[in-house]
C-alpha cells in the first residue's frame, strides 16, 4: 500500500508542479520545481521507490524517443543536417572520449567504463527543457531546428554508446573491433525493425478501418502500443531497442501524411500524448528527487573511498564536469560553423559569420534532461560476478547535477542571450505558409462545388438553386476571409435544412484543404511541421461542426 501512496503523490507532484511554474513570479525551470518535490515526497517516505533499471528503461525511453521521432521537424532536420551530424556525433564521441578519461582520472574509484558510461549518457541534449526555458523569450525557429534534430540523433548515439559501456562495465572485458561490428547489426537492425514495424502495423490497421469503421480510443490505444512493439521486437533480434523507437516514430510521421485518421482521432491522440510528454518527463524527475538523498549517501562514501573525506568534493566534481561539458560544447559549435564557412568559401557562396552570442545560445541550449535522467537510472545493480556495480550512487549523483546546473544557467543565461538577437528572418518559412493557405483555399472551393454537385444529384427534388446559392456564397467567404450568413426572412424549418446543407459543404471543403496539405506535405512543398499545424486548425472546425 505505500508504493502506492508514494505513486500516488509522484503524480500529485507532477500536476503541482505545473501549477507552481506559472504561479512564480521568477522564471523557475520546471525539472528544478520537480525535483524539490521529489525531494519533498522523500521526506514523508520510509522506504522509497525501489527500482528495477530494465523496467524503467522500458517504461519510460521508448514512448519519449518515439514521439521525439514522430514530430521532428524533418524539413529543417535536411536543411541543417550537416551542422546537426556534427553535434549529433561529433560532439557525442569527443564527450565520450575527453569526458570520460577526466572523470576517471578526478575519480580513480570510478573504473574507466562507467566514466565513459557517465560522459555518454550526460551528452543527449532536451529541446523540450529548452522550450520551457525560453517560453518567455522565443528562440528562432532555425536554433530550435537544429537543437531538435540534434537532440533527436544524440539521444540515440548517446544512449547506445551508454549501453556498450555499461555492457563492458559489467562483463569486464570490451573488444573494439567486436564492439564496431556489434554496433552495426545493433544499429541496422534496430532501426530497419522500427521502421518495418511500424509500417506493418498501421496498413494492417488501415486495412481494417478501411472495411470497418475507425474507433478513436482503438487508433489511440495503437499508437501508444508501437514504441514498446518496436522496442521489444528490436531486443528479441539482437538490434538496439533505442533505435528501434525512433525509427518508429520518424515512420510514423510519414504514414500520418497519408491523412487516413479521422480528424476526431487525430485530437484526442495529440492530447493524449502530451498529457504522457509532460507526465513521464515529470515522475521522472520527481522520482530523482525522491532518489537524491540516498544517492547523495552512496555518493559521499565513494568519493571517501579516493581519499576525499570532505563530501565537498562532489561539487568539484560536478562543477568539473560541467565545465568539460560547457568548453567542449562551445569549442565545436565555434568549429562546425568555422568549417561550414569554409565549405561555403569553396563552394563560391559567401555564408554570414555568426555572432559571439549566437554561438554561446547554441551552446548554453544544450541542456540535459529526461533521456540523461532515464538512461542513467538504468545502471545496473550488481556486475555479472555478483559484485556490486561501482560508483553507481556516485554517476546517479553526477548526472543529476549536470541536469541541474545544465537547466539553472540556460534559465539565467539563454533569456538575455536571445533577447535582441539578430537573427536573419527566415522568408522560406512564410512563402511556404501563404503558398500552403492559397493552395487550401483553392482545394476548399473545388470541394464545395463537388459537394453542391453530389447533393444536386443525390436530391433530385430538391430546388437545385438552394444549393447553388449556399455553396457561392460559402466559396464567397472563403475568398474574402469572411463568414456568410442565412436570409433571415426563410421559414424556420427551411433554414435548418439549409444550416444542414451548408454544414455538409463546409465539411467537404475542410476535407479537401487537408487532403491538399497533406499532399503538399508528401511532395516536399510544405514542411511537415507546418502541414501539421495547419492541419490541426482543420480538424477543430471538423470537430465543431460534427459536434
Amino acid at each position: 500500500m505505500e508504493a502506492i501512496g508514494i505513486t500516488l503523490a509522484m503524480f500529485a507532484a507532477v500536476l503541482v508542479s505545473g501549477m507552481v511554474v506559472r504561479v512564480l513570479p521568477v522564471a523557475v525551470p520546471l525539472p528544478l520545481v520537480q525535483i524539490a518535490l521529489g525531494a519533498l515526497i522523500s521526506s514523508f517516505s520510509n522506504h522509497g521507490v525501489q527500482l528495477d533499471p530494465e523496467v524503467f528503461f522500458l517504461l519510460f525511453l521508448p514512448p519519449l524517443l518515439f514521439l521525439d521521432g514522430w514530430r521532428i521537424p524533418k524539413e529543417g532536420v535536411l536543411r541543417d543536417k550537416y551542422s546537426i551530424l556534427e553535434l549529433a556525433f561529433g560532439l557525442v564521441f569527443i564527450t565520450v572520449l575527453g569526458v570520460g578519461y577526466l572523470i576517471h582520472w578526478m575519480i580513480p574509484a570510478m573504473p574507466l567504463p562507467v566514466a565513459f558510461a557517465l560522459a555518454a549518457i550526460v551528452s543527449p541534449t532536451d529541446p523540450v527543457a529548452v522550450s520551457a526555458i525560453t517560453q518567455r523569450v522565443a528562440i528562432p525557429k532555425r536554433i530550435m531546428h537544429v537543437l531538435e534534430g540534434e537532440s533527436l540523433l544524440n539521444d540515440a548515439s548517446g544512449l547506445v554508446a551508454f549501453r556498450f559501456a555499461v555492457v563492458a562495465a559489467v562483463s569486464g572485458s570490451f573488444s573494439l573491433g567486436s564492439a564496431a561490428l556489434s554496433f552495426l547489426w545493433v544499429a541496422i537492425g534496430g532501426l530497419a525493425t522500427g521502421a518495418i514495424f511500424t509500417i506493418l502495423v498501421t496498413a494492417a490497421k488501415n486495412l481494417f478501418t478501411r472495411n470497418f469503421g475507425e474507433e478513436p480510443g482503438s487508433e489511440i490505444l495503437l499508437s501508444l502500443i508501437i514504441p514498446f512493439g518496436a522496442y521489444e521486437l528490436a531486443e528479441h533480434i539482437g538490434g538496439s531497442g533505442i533505435l528501434a523507437a525512433v525509427s518508429a516514430g520518424v515512420a510514423m510521421s510519414y504514414v500520418e501524411l497519408s491523412g487516413k485518421a479521422m480528424a476526431i482521432t487525430r485530437i484526442q491522440r495529440n492530447a493524449v500524448w502530451n498529457m504522457l510528454q509532460f507526465t513521464l518527463n515529470g515522475i521522472m524527475f520527481v522520482l530523482l528527487g525522491e532518489q537524491l538523498p540516498a544517492i547523495f549517501k552512496g555518493a559521499v562514501s565513494v568519493v571517501m573511498d579516493t581519499g576525499h573525506l570532505n563530501p565537498w568534493w562532489l561539487l568539484v566534481y560536478a562543477v568539473a564536469i560541467n565545465v568539460a561539458l560547457a568548453v567542449l560544447r562551445f569549442s565545436w559549435v565555434w568549429i562546425s560553423l568555422a568549417i561550414g564557412r569554409r565549405i561555403a568559401a569553396r563552394r563560391g557562396t559567401r555564408a554570414p559569420e555568426p555572432s559571439i552570442r549566437l554561438m554561446l545560445a547554441v551552446s548554453l541550449a544544450g541542456v540535459r534532461g529526461a533521456i540523461t535522467l532515464a538512461g542513467v537510472l538504468t545502471l545496473p545493480f550488481v556486475m555479472d560476478n555478483g559484485e556490486p556495480f561501482p560508483a553507481r550512487d556516485l554517476a546517479i549523483f553526477l548526472a543529476a547535477t549536470v541536469i541541474i546546473v545544465s537547466l539553472i544557467t540556460a534559465s539565467v543565461g539563454l533569456p538575455r542571450l536571445l533577447r535582441g538577437l539578430n537573427v536573419p528572418e527566415e522568408a522560406e518559412h512564410h512563402r511556404q505558409e501563404d503558398l500552403a493557405s492559397a493552395a487550401a483555399r483553392d482545394a476548399a472551393v473545388k470541394g464545395i462545388e463537388a459537394a453542391a454537385h453530389d447533393m444536386t444529384i443525390k436530391n433530385p427534388d430538391a430546388d437545385p438553386a438552394v444549393y447553388t446559392e449556399i455553396a457561392n456564397r460559402l466559396m464567397s467567404s472563403l475568398q474574402q476571409r469572411a463568414v456568410g450568413g442565412l436570409d433571415p426572412d426563410v421559414e424556420p424549418e427551411e433554414i435548418k435544412r439549409q444550416q444542414e446543407i451548408e454544414r455538409q459543404m463546409r465539411l467537404a471543403a475542410l476535407v479537401a484543404s487537408r487532403s491538399e496539405l497533406y499532399r503538399m506535405a508528401r511532395q516536399g512543398t510544405l514542411s511537415d511541421e507546418m502541414a501539421r499545424e495547419m492541419v490541426k486548425g482543420l480538424d477543430l472546425q471538423e470537430a465543431r461542426l460534427r459536434a
